[in-house]
């Protein structure tokens, strides 16, 4: 009970990682699985036919590259509009910044099947042909929220000295800008970044709503979850779970190889 008692954030941690883990691995399992029929629901023996065709299934990379454009795209809108409202919400004063302030953190606390309602009045009232465009405002819109907090908690942090001290050494305001605030504020901007990525990819509601005959990832594996799922829907949650976690591994190492130098010198 001791031991208990001395690790027990530590395995409550490893409880809760163990629980969120868990279906990544049954999705890796079955993606090595060769159903009988339609289903990809129970095992039935090891094959690697799935692994050597991705696309195998009909139609699946090209939802999954449809959902990796919009993706891409949604990300670059929404960090760069969010990078330059959260620099304005830190930075300056102006009339109604708290009610923009407010309103930059609507949609995180609406529902999604209110947005997505809304966006989809809103294009049929300006008479847009709901597809490809439409799903990407929509991403956009609801992706800012994510992007302002993650930046404006970095500008928050930053140390206003060390701008004066480049204007001092008469750098002007964009050599300023590029080569003191940029870096500082560029692992919020990123993470911001990652995370619009992330949600725009994964959302299924409001691209439902606002697709029309457009078929996202997302919007394909629940259409095939109703006619019997392929193998290749793991095979791609699988391969996207691997880059995930390569990327926060290599971001680990390259951080902490950085702090390692700064404290060398």
């Amino acid at each position: 009970m001791r031991l208990l008692r001395r690790n027990l954030v530590v395995i409550a941690g490893l409880g809760t990682l163990a629980y969120l883990v868990l279906p990544n691995i049954v999705v890796m399992v079955f993606s090595f699985n060769q159903p009988k029929g339609r289903f990809n629901y129970s095992w039935q023996h090891f094959s690697l036919a799935a692994w050597k065709d991705p696309c195998g299934a009909a139609d699946l990379c090209g939802s999954l590259s449809l959902s990796l454009r919009i993706a891409a795209w949604a990300t670059l809108g929404a960090t760069v509009l969010g990078t330059m409202i959260a620099f304005a919400l830190v930075r300056y004063r102006f009339r109604a910044r708290g009610a923009v302030n407010s309103l930059i953190f609507l949609p995180m606390a609406m529902p999604e099947v209110v947005m997505a309602a809304s966006l989809l009045t809103l294009f049929l009232n300006l008479g847009a042909r709901l597809g490809f465009w439409t799903v990407l405002i929509a991403h956009i819109m609801f992706c800012l929220s994510f992007v302002v907090t993650a930046v404006k908690a970095r500008v928050m942090s930053m140390d206003p000295r060390l701008e004066e001290a480049a204007r001092d050494l008469y750098a002007g305001p964009v050599q300023t800008f590029v080569r003191v605030t940029l870096p500082i504020a560029a692992p919020g901007i990123a993470a911001g970044a990652l995370l619009a990525f992330a949600l725009s990819f994964d959302d299924f509601i409001i691209t439902n709503f606002n697709a029309g005959s457009t078929v996202t990832f997302p919007m394909y594996v629940w259409g095939s979850a109703q006619r019997g799922t392929p193998v290749q829907i793991n095979v791609i949650g699988t391969a996207m779970f691997a880059l995930a976690v390569a990327l926060v591994v290599v971001g680990q190492l390259v951080g902490n190889r950085r702090r390692k130098s700064a404290t060398a010198r």
